[in-house]
């Protein structure tokens, strides 16, 4: 419990190795979105997952892939989102992210990948 949002998101970032977005409403997508400007800006590496169980992220898959074609994201920023379609998939694909540390990052602590 925490008296805020604001509380809540900064303990959530300071105490997770990964994001994962199960579907959800607003407050899920305002928390993924945050976090992926936080990747974008560079502040953190975390991977951040997409659980797309019946194509659920579909619609906000899209609207990235035309905010990128319409250039409101530049070429220059990165948006890395990892997908899995089946719940049995997200575990093994945050390992996988966990081992590579993304081009101009660094490596990922061996305990934050050991944890995943």
């Amino acid at each position: 419990m925490t008296p805020d949002m604001h509380e809540r998101k900064r303990l959530m970032f300071e105490r997770s190795d990964a994001f994962v977005a199960m579907p959800g409403g607003i407050g899920t997508l305002e928390e993924l979105v945050e976090q992926l400007t936080w990747q974008q800006l560079g502040r953190h590496s975390k991977p951040v997952l997409l659980a797309n169980v019946d194509s659920f992220w579909e619609p906000l898959l899209a609207l990235l892939t035309h905010m990128r074609a319409t250039e409101f994201i530049r070429p220059t920023l990165a948006v890395e989102i990892l997908k899995a379609e089946q719940v049995e998939d997200i575990l093994p694909r945050l390992r996988a992210a966990a081992a590579r540390a993304p081009e101009g990052a660094e490596e990922m602590d061996a305990e934050v990948v050991s944890r995943l």
